[in-house]
């Protein structure tokens, strides 16, 4: 497990959170970097007295960042944002800010540093999520080439927003999408009397593979202490792939909600994404759409957890544990 002195950037955020205590039940002490310092004050309760300190610092101010660094073991970056609003461009988050992190990590000594990126990381990536996480690892390795870079896929947990999210829309509303179907139904025959079959699915559109926040964590501990690690890149994946239609089907079942399963061509997708982008938190944006347009998996020959030593949990055996409180009946298990 990590010791010394470990400064995480993004501390505060779902990841952050889960990295904190695990590095807390380590033994390190834990410097946790957030724009908003009060909002971070409820990490300390995951440590001993003192060992988890917050402090003040915007991953766009040089100064600020150097000045939270100074004396630091280990640096994390967790920061990314999956969509802009104002000054909060994927340029300033996911490369300058990550640049500023590492160079800020070299020039102040530290021996290690953990920079989390994005299974879809991709210079020629057609969304522009995917490229700047790309060239943020770039960015970061010219700084400090012994970083490691972790990509996971979608990350799930308690205080997820994607299984929860759903699961909050299927208690709300009479339908769930299924994004990445065909644009048109395939009509199929069969047998001497022409039964007809409607696929309005395809393949079940975009394929993911949900990783569990605490195998997450526990990667950033490995990629902290492991020498092996150092300069790799590793993408996090969960055991099983799932469609989109499973997902939410998954959801389904586990929030004791049943839904229409609406089929939503990519077309179809950024129309919408175009008018939900507008808003200050958009649930959808046309770069999230391109970005669906491609499996998020883990790659063939790339590193993953079991590399790291860690054996990936299964979403059965966790999501149910937090889904549950969106059936209408509670933890009775009946369901509407």
């Amino acid at each position: 497990m990590a010791q010394g002195v470990v400064t995480v950037f993004g501390g505060s955020g779902f990841i952050g959170r889960h990295v904190v205590q695990r590095l807390a039940a380590g033994g390190a002490v834990i410097r946790v970097a957030a724009r908003d310092r009060e909002a971070a004050q409820v990490l300390q309760p995951l440590g001993d007295p003192g060992q988890i300190v917050t402090m003040a610092a915007d991953i766009t101010d040089a100064d600020a960042v150097a000045a939270v660094v100074d004396g630091s073991d280990a640096v994390v970056n967790l920061v990314g944002i999956l969509a802009e609003w104002g000054r909060r461009t994927f340029q300033r988050i996911h490369v300058e800010g990550a640049a500023t992190i590492a160079q800020a990590a070299a020039a102040t000594g530290a021996k290690r540093m953990v920079q989390m990126s994005a299974i879809g990381a991709d210079k020629d990536s057609a969304a522009e999520y995917g490229r700047t996480k790309a060239a943020g690892e770039e960015a970061v390795r010219a700084a400090f080439p012994d970083a490691t870079v972790l990509r996971p896929s979608v990350v799930f947990g308690p205080e997820d927003k994607f299984f929860n999210m759903f699961a909050s829309m299927a208690r709300l509303t009479p339908a769930l999408p299924v994004f990445g179907c065909p644009p048109f139904p395939r009509v199929k025959l069969f047998g001497p009397h022409s039964v007809v079959e409607v696929d309005l699915y395809g393949d079940g559109g975009t394929r993911f593979q949900p990783v569990y926040v605490g195998d997450v964590a526990a990667a950033v501990d490995m990629a902290l202490t492991d020498p092996s690690a150092e300069g790799k890149t590793y993408e996090l994946g969960g055991p099983r792939t799932y469609s989109f239609k499973e997902i939410m089907e998954l959801v389904m079942a586990e929030s004791g909600r049943r839904r229409l399963l609406v089929p939503i061509p990519f077309a179809v997708a950024r129309i919408e994404a175009w008018f939900l982008e507008k808003m200050p938190s958009p649930l959808l944006t046309r770069d999230q759409v391109t970005l669906l347009e491609t499996d998020n998996v883990v790659a063939e020959g790339a590193l993953t957890l079991a590399d790291l030593g860690l054996t990936p949990t299964a979403a059965e055996a966790i999501v149910p544990t937090y889904l549950q409180r969106f059936r209408r009946a509670g933890r009775s298990g009946r369901e509407e």
